[in-house]
């Protein structure tokens, strides 16, 4: 960053604004501001389908060495409102990049900006949590961009899984040579490509539905299990997609969700969601498996969760931090759809991760498995849910 004077600013809802230089498309773009951990996959996490409508902040100090290629993204396109990263690599210097980040961005006309003080935004979110923001390489005047920005729509009330999801079914077969043991029906609410890959690579046939699809078109693909996706957006505006799973488990069919696919489930059975304060957003948050005791570092996106059933709450100490759970302190609770349990929480805060149902074959979990980007600690939660699907057929 040299000393001339700055050509980009990123305003936040709270006055804090921060200047530096333009990175990317020249223009403005508005959405909530957040951040994310992870010190690689920056290419999967701007095709990430679930970041639609935020604005992303990386923490990690110099973003785009590795350039851009046409085989890691796990959509057809960017997604992320806006970017803001402190050191923009001046080469990409991999052997697999095809362009640079910057060109990218561009291309997909999307603002991002470089600032000195990524370091600092990430403590203002953490401290005031996830806020409404704008970037601007057209804006002068902090004071004009703020009031667009206190105008702007917030994420809660958001209804976001129509923009994303595909507007026509499509069939993920798998390899070539491989045999296919079940087909699956998945709720495309930001699916990511890396998951029915995922599937594909054990023998299970993907049709991809859009996130609107009902209930009865679901059971009409005469599938072996049903899975929802990843996505972006208020779970509490997505009825559709809380009605579908409810007509689901009522036909008794193996059902796997992940992300919001799993707030979907919570919805369906009576929990209630919430707005996380600033987020999960990362490839380094530790999750424990209740039945087990082991712990899982794990990849995630999502700014909303489950409330924590009544019946288990007295598992947290009281500032509301589940900070030590032994192995099989699963307290289950009832629901319209028989008994369920907690199955895994977040050690950092003690959000719910995890929900099983006793009574009928459905399980989630709030992080992704596929793990683009991300360690693949938990993929073999595709293997569970093939086992599901067999043990019910």
């Amino acid at each position: 960053m040299t000393s001339r004077e700055p050509d980009a600013m990123l305003v936040l809802e709270d006055g804090t604004t921060l200047r530096g230089k333009g990175f990317g498309a020249y223009g403005e773009s508005f959405g909530e501001m957040v951040f994310n951990t992870g010190m690689t996959g920056y290419q999967e996490t701007l095709t990430d389908p679930s970041y639609c409508g935020q604005i992303v902040a990386m923490t990690a100090p110099h973003i785009g060495n590795t350039g851009i290629n046409d085989t890691d993204p796990e959509s057809h396109r960017v997604w992320v409102s806006g970017y803001v990263i402190r050191e923009p690599a001046r080469l990409a210097s991999s052997w697999r990049a095809q362009r640079s980040l910057e060109a990218e961005l561009k291309a997909q006309g999307i603002t991002g900006v470089a600032v000195a003080g990524t370091r600092a935004l990430t403590m203002r979110l953490r401290e005031r949590g996830a806020m409404r923001a704008a970037v601007s390489t057209v804006e002068e005047n902090p004071e004009r961009l703020l009031e667009r920005v206190l105008a702007s729509p917030g994420m809660t009330g958001a209804d976001l899984a129509r923009i994303v999801t595909t507007p026509h079914p499509y069939t993920v077969s798998p390899p070539h040579g491989t045999k296919t043991r079940f087909r699956v029906a998945a709720v495309d609410l930001g699916i990511k490509n890396a998951t029915p890959r995922n599937m594909a690579l054990r023998g299970i046939e993907v049709r991809v539905l859009p996130a609107t699809v009902t209930a009865e078109e679901i059971l009409a693909t005469d599938a072996d299990g049903v899975f929802f996706s990843n996505g972006p957006g208020d779970p509490a505006a997505a009825g559709y997609a809380v009605a579908a799973m409810r007509g689901v488990l009522d036909a008794g069919l193996p059902i796997f969700g992940i992300c919001f696919g799993s707030q979907i489930l919570s919805r369906a059975i009576g929990l209630d969601t919430y707005k996380l304060r600033y987020g999960h957003r990362g490839v380094n948050q530790p999750v424990m498996d209740l039945a087990t005791g082991r712990v899982y570092i794990t990849s995630h996106n999502h700014g909303f969760a489950a409330a924590l059933p009544p019946e288990a709450a007295e598992e947290r100490d009281p500032t509301g931090t589940w900070v030590h759970v032994p192995p099989g302190a699963r307290k289950p609770f009832d629901t319209p759809y028989g008994a369920a349990a907690v199955t895994h929480v977040n050690l950092n805060d003690g959000v719910v991760e995890g929900i099983k149902l006793l009574d009928r074959p459905a399980f989630s979990v709030q992080y992704h498995p596929e793990a683009a980007p991300g360690p693949h600690d938990a993929v073999d939660l595709f293997d569970q849910f093939a086992a599901l699907m067999d043990a019910t057929r």
